[in-house]
């Protein structure tokens, strides 16, 4: 059986890799259809070997339509995806709007599929991209030894904060070369050649809302007596996220037993040699589906703990792919004309 697919926000980083994802995944699609705002209409992207052009979300009819992948921030997602749902198509928003209500399932498919049999409103929502690489590699290991609490620190890339970050790189890091003035836009301060430790609004505790979501999100997917703090950082990378993780557990581990654990973990590639090189880095996760596990090792200053380095794409993981993902789940086990 094929599916009618919308892509919603299709001009976005995470729109055109949603399409990508699709076309290379193969998922069964009868006709998709790439939907934008009025000012993108007529405008074209890539699916496979197609040419698409942009239609119009505001007009557009999703009566008939299975599934619609939605990457078009946090406004749009709760103004359209009740309406869209309404006319009886499954919703797969990947901003923040949705994630925390409690009739909406937060689901990361390798860790809580079983989330995806009930889906009261029609919307389901994907994680912030850094929660869903950690959660990804936290899972197999919280099976076994049961964590109690994880510290985490993100090194997060300018495709984070869309097309305007990796445009804002690229033009700081060429006015540092010509010794053109210098300008902060999307991000508080200069991005090139440095390190900003705030991502997302600061709330009154005094951690920003992405170091929230990293704990909640965590926790509503994985197990809510898991205690997390992040610290989260932009730094001068154009694609992929890298978190740097310190976690406690309550039974003894090893760094053996958690590398086996993670090795046998769907999702998860471990890479991890003691020698120069024997680790992943943001540049050599471009482009790959995998969660990337590397500096598997004993925390001798606790009774059970580990740390470890975390690699992924975000625009893939973290975003399209985990959304394809999530669609693929719903036709696999039948879930779509029960939703």
């Amino acid at each position: 059986m094929a599916y009618k697919i919308a892509v919603i926000g299709a001009t976005g980083n995470v729109g055109r890799e949603m399409l990508k994802t699709l076309a290379q995944r193969q998922f069964p699609i009868s006709e998709l259809v790439a939907l934008a705002s009025t000012s993108s209409v007529g405008r074209e992207v890539s699916f496979g070997d197609h040419v698409l052009k942009i239609k119009a979300l505001d007009y557009y009819d999703f009566k008939g339509t299975d599934i619609a992948l939605m990457s078009a921030g946090g406004t749009i997602a709760k103004e359209w995806a009740p309406k869209i749902a309404a006319q009886g198509c499954l919703v797969i928003d990947n901003s923040s709007a949705w994630r925390m209500d409690r009739q909406v399932p937060l689901v990361v498919p390798e860790v809580n599929p079983d989330a995806l049999n009930d889906i009261p409103k029609g919307i389901i929502a994907n994680p912030n991209c850094s929660t869903a690489q950690l959660v990804v590699a936290l899972k197999p290991l919280h099976d076994l030894f049961k964590i109690k609490r994880v510290v985490v620190s993100t090194y997060q890339s300018v495709s984070g904060a869309g097309k305007e970050g990796m445009d804002e790189l690229f033009t700081q890091t060429r006015a540092v070369f010509v010794a053109d003035p210098i300008a902060p836009g999307k991000f508080t301060k200069q991005i090139a050649f440095n390190v900003i430790p705030h991502i997302d609004v600061f709330l009154d505790s005094g951690i920003t809302k992405e170091e929230w979501k990293m704990a909640v999100e965590t926790q509503k997917i994985l197990d809510p007596d898991i205690q997390v703090t992040a610290t989260c950082v932009r730094v001068p990378v154009f694609l992929g996220h890298s978190e740097s993780v310190n976690i406690e557990f309550e039974l003894p581990v090893t760094a053996e037993k958690a590398r086996a654990a993670l090795r046998a973990a769907p999702g998860v590639m471990v890479v991890d040699k003691r020698e120069d090189g024997g680790y992943v880095t943001p540049i050599e996760c471009a482009g790959e589906d995998a969660t990337f596990v590397s500096r598997i090792r004993k925390d001798p200053t606790i009774e059970n703990g580990l740390n470890m380095w975390i690699v992924a794409d975000n625009l893939r993981k973290g975003a399209a792919l985990n959304a394809v993902q999530i669609a693929e789940v719903l036709v696999k086990r039948n879930l779509l004309r029960a939703a």
